[in-house]
């Protein structure tokens, strides 16, 4: 009775040992993004913290809501690749540990 609980409990311990794993190599890896013609450029981690942001000089002395504007859609694509990766890396360590789960 207890073997399946067990199996399934060491199951979920290797799981959170992965995912910590997967955590840590999302922390070390820095998605490059540019916007506004590459004058703003953005680092984040896959775990979707923001690193380094960029602006160019020309866009620093412009258009107040245009560069309000140009950051968000750079910001809002610097989270959706940093979310994308996550998801993916996460998804794989689930699918390789229950597998026809995912």
């Amino acid at each position: 009775m207890f073997g399946k609980f067990g199996d399934m409990m060491g199951k979920l311990q290797e799981m959170k040992q992965k995912a910590d794993e997967i955590k840590l190599k999302l922390d070390s890896t820095i998605i490059n993004i540019e916007g506004a013609g590459g004058d703003i450029k953005i680092a984040i981690t896959g775990n979707r913290e923001i690193k380094s942001l960029t602006i160019a000089p020309g866009l620093q002395h412009g258009d107040k809501e245009e560069l309000e504007e140009q950051l968000t859609v750079t910001l809002n694509k610097a989270l959706f690749k940093a979310n994308e990766l996550n998801e993916n890396e996460m998804k794989s360590v689930a699918s390789g540990m229950l597998p026809g789960i995912m």
